[in-house]
């Protein structure tokens, strides 16, 4: 916490704003409309709604398809199943470890082909770094298919100039209690298309029509955000550059003290771009360095050190068994070597300097110990 949010929460409180409105969330939903420049924001429960939200605006149903990046958490995917349609996972390219534009135009060409587009395309700006958005928006463009931007890991990131969560018709923050700020649970629906959050605010409030008695003429949910925990939000958002820098940081320190080590590579920033560096990763080259991932965490659990692998890529998830796939190039499957090579390292905006040196000394240590086997370092 930053220190300034019980001010807000106290004012909800003193003023008997408890609900999912009030005060609090209109000046909540202001502040993220001036922060990244959209027309309107939507408050809302979660990332998840806020997905959700998007597909039900863009009337996907079932029998519909939903383009979405394969390398994510399960929630970028799960609202297309909510609305009985068939996601089709886009694996991730090399340089920002994000949707590959080279598989989505494959995709896309074989559904054209099909005569069946995607309603939707999902892409995920993973760990804070923005996918490539010039090659997907063209792409996009040409068969006029609505994106929508996952940017729950990349607020205050940006990419040639522009902010996170500005290139789609829709697009979505999560505050949940990971990530770089936090109102303890929810998320945003932002967009450039004032008239759309306004219907999805109607949605996200059950639908109620206008009427003097409760009346419902299509499906809602309950998917507003309190007064209290937008109360948090605002204070949250106040010190996100300050949060940023710091995640920006702690990278450069793993980077520097780390990048010599044999068979370590750090993920990339794409040119022009400047992710916030919301967890820092890197893989783990075996032949290289002689350590497996299993091998790192394992060792770094027994110091009480917690870091956990990348995302393991939706389209190796039982869940998702049978669902198509298309790969950045056949002998290249990027999702999943990420998978089997990458670690996510403590990356809390409140690391101090020494808590990080102790993770970077358990880190050498294990490569050091592999040398003294007769290892290659």
């Amino acid at each position: 916490m930053s220190g300034n949010e019980q001010k807000y929460i106290q004012e909800a409180f003193d003023t008997n704003w408890v609900a999912p409105l009030g005060p609090n969330v209109d000046e909540f939903e202001r502040e993220i409309v001036n922060y990244i420049g959209a027309n309107e924001a939507l408050a809302v429960s979660s990332g998840t709604a806020a997905i959700h939200l998007a597909l039900s605006l863009l009337n996907i149903a079932k029998g519909d398809s939903v383009f979405c990046s394969s390398l994510t958490f399960v929630a970028s995917a799960n609202p297309i199943l909510y609305q009985g349609a068939e996601p089709v996972f886009i694996d991730s390219e090399p340089d920002t470890w994000n949707m590959s534009p080279v598989a989505l135009e494959r995709a896309l060409k074989d559904a054209y082909l099909e005569g069946n587009l995607p309603k939707a395309v999902i892409v995920v700006n993973l760990y804070g770094q923005v996918a490539k958005m010039d090659e997907i928006q063209s792409l996009c463009a040409r068969y006029d298919i609505p994106i929508i931007e996952d940017a729950a890991e990349s607020l205050g990131s940006t990419y040639k100039g522009r902010v996170s969560g500005t290139f789609g018709e829709f697009s979505i923050f999560s505050f949940n209690g990971n990530k770089i700020i936090t109102t303890s649970g929810g998320g945003a629906l932002v967009s450039p298309h004032t008239e759309l959050i306004q219907r999805a605010r109607f949605l996200a409030t059950q639908a109620r029509d206008v009427a003097p008695h409760y009346q419902h003429s299509v499906t809602g949910y309950n998917y507003r955000m309190s007064n209290i925990l937008a109360g948090i939000g605002r204070a949250q958002l106040q010190v996100l550059t300050d949060r940023i820098e710091a995640r920006r940081k702690i990278f450069e320190r793993y980077d520097q003290e780390l990048k010599q080590l044999p068979g370590v590579t750090f993920m990339p920033e794409l040119v022009n771009t400047r992710s916030n560096r919301w967890l820092t990763a890197l893989t783990i080259n075996e032949e290289e360095s002689g350590i497996t991932v299993k091998e790192l965490l394992e060792t770094l659990g027994e110091s009480n050190i917690e870091a956990r692998p990348v995302w393991k890529p939706l389209h190796m998830q039982p869940l998702f068994k049978g669902n198509r796939y298309y790969p950045h190039d056949e002998n290249n499957h990027v999702a999943k070597r990420l998978f089997q090579t990458g670690i996510c390292l403590p990356s809390g905006s409140n690391l101090t300097v020494e808590e990080q040196n102790r993770v970077i000394n358990c880190i050498k240590k294990t490569f050091f110990k592999v040398t003294s086997q007769g290892g290659i370092l």
